[in-house]
């Protein structure tokens, strides 16, 4: 095979995601495998008596519940999506863990005829967690030495042969360590041969190089060992790696090979070719565990359904991005969380050359980064929106410096002096993070959030809590006083325009008017505070499509609304949009609608050159073009006139 590799710009649109979802209402799915139990035992901060017996203190359990795991957890994530049946073939023990998994499995609808429970020699694989006030103990697991019987292979083989030729899709998980027989893994092979058109999906992960015919679902570690490489701990292949593995594994196995990447997303190889699916950037706090689950599961349904590979892996990534949001759980997607993902995900693109600036390639004689091919016309451009602050105005700079001491501050209450070392780097670092995913979004969304991070903490009393509105007032009495004193030194001439604006933008704002383009401003920022800046820095005037802010409440007038409000109102298509800006949100908006995505990765301190840190940013964030300032302004505007490659 030769195979080309292709990124997928654009998301599965909305109602192609409800026809994937009703579609699978049809699908028949099982799953065979390592099917586990997750006990959650929350321990009592008092403590619990002393033993008279040893002397020895005993802690006391304050709640405990139990929720599926491994291949019961794929389960789960199917159960969720409501396929028209589900199987399950495993094994349990004879014990009350086995019991409770059975009576979980049941409650979902799931059939268990198939769950073979074997009497000796085998303890159902059970998780014990212990959480104390300290976090998670050292954990306790059941089952990790068990030996199953041929008598057990036997059946969950025959009981395997039954779903293949009854349902439409298979999934075979595997995650605990030993306990598969050469005969066990030799008789599932035997009957993925058999049924060579059926789905047959596996997910393992310590036997992953002895099974064939098979759907293969990994990550990139695993991919890499698959191929004869070992990796140190937590170092990652590179883009180029990961698709030399996958074409080696399809070309053994002849059917589609899945490489999850985190974050980055999920390489497809199959007949058709190399597919990327990027990741999706979420503001909200991660946890991953389970993700691998939820995508094993969307998968092995879409392609029951019929589905390509391609946008099999683009519903799976829905999936798993609804499913990381959902923390201290092995959480599931429900139809309804895969629809509002899939309505406006924020794509992740081209990690690989946001992270490494050795990767760059500038357009001829300029420092213009062209992030990729194919690059917009923009010959066709004929309206063109600004973000504000930091892509012309540098009257805000810093405010990350005001925002970020505000937000620990609200975080730790009254603690904020006497808060421990441990606790206060926890919340700076959540802090930090969460400020520089949101670079750009209304500062409304940025203190609903923070309400949030608040409570996460739990530090401050609930009655203590402000809304987002009593936070963005404490935020931004701070940053407009040093807005303010900027402007004073503005009139009274202590500071000149090129002070207060990055280089270059109004004269290129100035140029763009000269040749038709229609301008617009667009901010997060509160609507009347951006058009008095504009104002009083004399170049409001230049935006005869209008200046628009946050009114208010979220959304009132989002960069969203206004490129969607300007497509409509002149019925344009994306290709004569353009959006200029230093944060992610007007560049995926513009990208999303085949716009072009003009990054602006100023050093609002220097007011030029380039900042390494808003170049990651943006370049993941769809770039197609990232300029440090507007001194290439030239450059640009030949780009404008004029037709290109």
């Amino acid at each position: 095979m030769t195979a080309t590799p292709t990124r997928q710009e654009d998301p599965l649109p909305a109602d192609r995601v409800r026809e994937i979802l009703d579609r699978i209402t049809r699908v028949r799915v099982a799953v065979c495998g390592d099917f586990c139990l997750d006990a959650y035992w929350m321990l009592n901060p008092r403590g619990g008596e002393v033993s008279a017996e040893t002397g020895l203190p005993a802690q006391a359990v304050g709640r405990h519940y139990y929720s599926l795991g491994g291949a019961a957890n794929v389960v789960a994530n199917l159960a969720a999506l409501r396929p028209a049946h589900i199987r399950a073939v495993g094994i349990v023990g004879d014990d009350i863990f086995g019991r409770e998994l059975l009576r979980q499995l049941r409650e979902l609808g799931v059939a268990t005829a198939g769950m073979v429970v074997q009497h000796g020699r085998f303890d159902t694989v059970t998780y014990g967690k212990r959480y104390g006030e300290d976090g998670e103990a050292p954990r306790l697991d059941f089952g990790f030495f068990n030996e199953r019987s041929p008598e057990t292979d036997a059946s969950v083989l025959t009981h395997l042969r039954q779903a293949i030729e009854q349902c439409d899709a298979v999934i075979f998980n595997q995650q605990v360590p030993g306990g598969l027989s050469e005969a066990f893994i030799d008789g599932l092979n035997a009957l993925a041969g058999a049924y060579p058109q059926k789905i047959v999906v596996c997910d393992s992960r310590h036997y992953g190089s002895r099974f064939r015919h098979i759907h293969r679902k990994t990550n990139d570690a695993e991919a890499a060992r698959l191929n004869g490489i070992a990796l140190e701990p937590a170092v990652h292949p590179s883009l180029a790696e990961i698709e030399s593995y996958a074409t080696r594994l399809f070309a053994e196995s002849g059917k589609p090979v899945f490489i999850t990447r985190g974050a980055r997303g999920i390489l497809t190889v199959a007949d058709t070719g190399v597919h990327m699916e990027p990741g999706i950037q979420l503001l909200a706090k991660t946890d991953t565990v389970g993700a691998g689950d939820t995508v094993t599961s969307a998968l092995a349904l879409c392609l029951g359904a019929g589905l390509s590979p391609a946008e099999a892996a683009g519903f799976a990534n829905f999936a798993a991005a609804v499913t990381v949001q959902k923390l201290f759980r092995t959480g599931t997607a429900s139809p309804d969380e895969v629809l509002a993902v899939s309505a406006h995900p924020d794509y992740i693109y081209q990690p690989e050359l946001a992270d490494d600036i050795r990767q760059a390639v500038y357009l001829d004689g300029s420092e213009i980064e062209a992030c990729g091919r194919p690059l917009p016309r923009l010959a066709d451009v004929r309206h063109a929106v600004f973000d504000h602050d930091g892509t012309i105005s540098t009257l805000r700079q810093g405010w990350e410096r005001i925002m970020e001491p505000m937000m620990i501050r609200a975080i730790l209450g009254g603690r904020y002096a006497t808060a421990d070392e441990t606790l206060y780097h926890r919340v700076v670092h959540r802090v930090r993070e969460y400020i520089d995913k949101s670079t750009g979004i209304e500062t409304l969304v940025q203190m609903d959030a923070l309400v949030g991070m608040v409570e996460e903490f739990g530090v401050v009393s609930p009655h203590d809590v402000l809304d987002k509105f009593g936070y963005k007032a404490i935020y931004n009495d701070a940053l407009m006083a040093v807005v303010s004193g900027r402007l004073a030194k503005y009139r009274r001439g202590e500071l000149n325009i090129d002070d207060l604006t990055v280089k270059g933008a109004v004269a290129f704002l100035r140029s763009l008017r000269a040749v038709g383009v229609t301008l617009y401003l667009a901010s997060g920022t509160d609507h009347d505070d951006v058009r008095h800046e504009a104002q009083a820095l004399g170049y409001a005037d230049l935006f005869d499509g209008g200046i628009y802010g946050a009114l208010g409440e979220v959304n009132a007038q989002s960069k969203r609304q206004v490129i969607q409000r300007i497509l409509a109102e002149h019925g344009l298509d994306g290709a004569q949009l353009a959006a200029f800006g230093d944060g992610p949100v007007e560049l995926r908006e513009s990208r999303r609608r085949h716009g072009a995505a003009i990054g602006i990765a100023s050093d609002e301190i220097r007011r030029y050159g380039l900042n390494p840190e808003k170049r990651t940013r943006l370049i993941k964030a769809g770039a197609h073009l990232l300029l440090p300032d507007f001194s290439q302004a030239a450059s640009l505007l030949t780009l404008m006139r004029h037709d290109h490659d």
